[in-house]
């Protein structure tokens, strides 16, 4: 069987090892160089050209079907629960918190469970939006095993390495939000950032209002494909008597969107963490959808407030 595997950064110096253990099985193995974001960005059109017969994807688990031959080899780590201890001093007063956590601890949640429980806290399990395929799990795009909860908990932990994926659950939550990261030895309240990535959003609407002229970026990328948006999003902007086009790439180079100085900004409609965590690489706006709505909803105000002063 030909077979190629995809490998994500974090994982790609176990990648000769595994291949060498395919190919003493008999399979011709090749290895994807290119970098992945996740199940999201599956290295499709590499396989298809080299003819794969199965491509091998490492790390994470399903994100959504494709029409090809795709394994899932999901990378569990036992992490730590020493910093456990510690963190029941820090949740003082809190009986119900939301445990969260990436693919790779997802399994350690039980454990998790059983020890809270032990301390008189009840951790309790959310269910994801449907990209991420188990109770507690959460992705930079999928979120929900958070926000399906804030409602009934006091408080939230997430359990892990990294700040990406609890900062995407931070912002669609309202309750306190501690990070457990296990092998940095770091536990702390991510609360306050909050705050800063509101301001931020605020501040890339305000700036966006004067702009007449919109990329709207596509991806071709497997899960992050959305013409659908895309579209509607053009015909919203030019519905208003602005310009928009369409910008499709698989992966998106903030140099060469920089060299399109004819547009005013940007709308993502790609992996929903690029208007967040990518702001700052870029000179003009970088929205996402809802805050381009929320942009052109402020034009149609300020346009009624001068078309009522003329009249007055």
């Amino acid at each position: 069987m030909r077979i190629l595997l995809q490998f994500p950064e974090g994982l790609k110096q176990k990648a000769m090892e595994h291949a060498e253990r395919l190919e003493k099985e008999g399979n011709e193995v090749f290895i994807s160089a290119s970098p992945t974001y996740g199940a999201c960005d599956l290295a499709l059109d590499e396989a298809k050209n080299i003819k794969a017969d199965k491509l091998v994807h490492y790390g994470h688990g399903e994100f959504h079907h494709v029409d090809f031959n795709v394994e899932y080899v999901e990378y569990h780590m036992d992490a730590p629960l020493t910093l456990l201890e510690q963190s029941v001093k820090m949740l003082n007063g809190y009986r119900k918190i939301g445990l969260v956590t990436t693919i790779q601890h997802v399994h350690q949640l039980e454990e998790i469970i059983a020890f809270y429980k032990g301390k008189g806290i009840e951790a309790v399990l959310g269910k994801p939006y449907g990209f991420a395929k188990k109770r507690g799990q959460i992705l930079g795009c999928d979120i929900g095993s958070a926000s399906t909860l804030d409602r009934e908990v006091d408080a939230f932990v997430y359990f892990g390495g990294g700040i990406f994926h609890p900062l995407g659950a931070l912002l669609a939550t309202t309750k306190p939000f501690l990070v457990i990261e296990p092998y940095a030895n770091i536990i702390e309240y991510i609360d306050g950032m909050r705050e800063k990535y509101k301001g931020r959003s605020k501040g890339k609407i305000l700036s966006a209002l004067q702009s007449r002229k919109f990329g709207i970026m596509v991806s071709t990328k497997n899960g992050q494909h959305n013409m659908a948006l895309g579209t509607m999003l053009k015909k919203k902007i030019e519905s208003k008597g602005m310009r928009a086009e369409i910008l499709v790439a698989n992966n998106f180079d903030f140099d060469s969107l920089g060299n399109m100085l004819e547009f005013d900004a940007f709308v993502n409609t790609a992996c929903p963490r690029i208007a967040i965590d990518d702001t700052d690489r870029i000179s003009r706006p970088l929205l996402s959808a809802n805050e381009l709505m929320e942009v052109l909803r402020m034009k149609d105000e300020t346009a009624s407030i001068r078309n009522a002063s003329k009249r007055s």
